[in-house]
């Protein structure tokens, strides 16, 4: 005869209460509302197949949150880390060198209107378009950091 799963008992009042807020909330991530949801039907006594069928999910996925839930408590509702490196570059920095990377690089030639249409470059030894060297000379210090973190250079 199978056994039985259902949510351990809460904790204290603190945790059952934070449980069912999750459940009814409506500005918290889909995945942490429906496991709430799945641990406030499991105390209310529904078993595995009945929480699957009114959550529309399958039986499995239910029997693995409830294991996670009652090895983990609260902290078991979220998604583990996902596999693969961390990034080396926050978003932040990411666009500031996206950002200058959009602008013209030091030796291309500009269009100078004073000079009837005649192209003038900032820097005549620099290269017409961005290197990974004309990038990290462009850059202020924090950005050059950031490409030299990245590997890039």
């Amino acid at each position: 005869m199978p056994k039985l799963l259902f949510a351990r008992a809460p904790c204290d009042e603190r945790e059952e209460r934070t449980i069912r807020r999750l459940a009814g909330a409506r500005h918290t991530p889909g995945d942490w509302i429906q496991r709430a949801r799945i641990v406030v039907a499991s105390r209310d006594g529904l078993r595995v197949s009945a929480i699957a069928a009114r959550l529309d999910c399958h039986p499995e996925t239910v029997r693995r949150r409830l294991h996670r839930f009652n090895g983990e408590g609260i902290d078991g509702l979220g998604d583990r880390p996902g596999p693969g490196r961390r990034p080396r570059l926050t978003e932040s920095e990411r666009s500031q060198i996206i950002a200058l990377v959009k602008t013209t690089p030091p030796g291309q030639p500009v269009p100078d209107p004073w000079l009837n249409g005649l192209a003038a470059a900032e820097g005549e030894d620099a290269p017409g378009v961005w290197t990974l060297d004309t990038l990290t000379a462009a850059a202020p210090e924090p950005r050059s950091v950031a490409l030299k973190c990245a590997g890039f250079c």
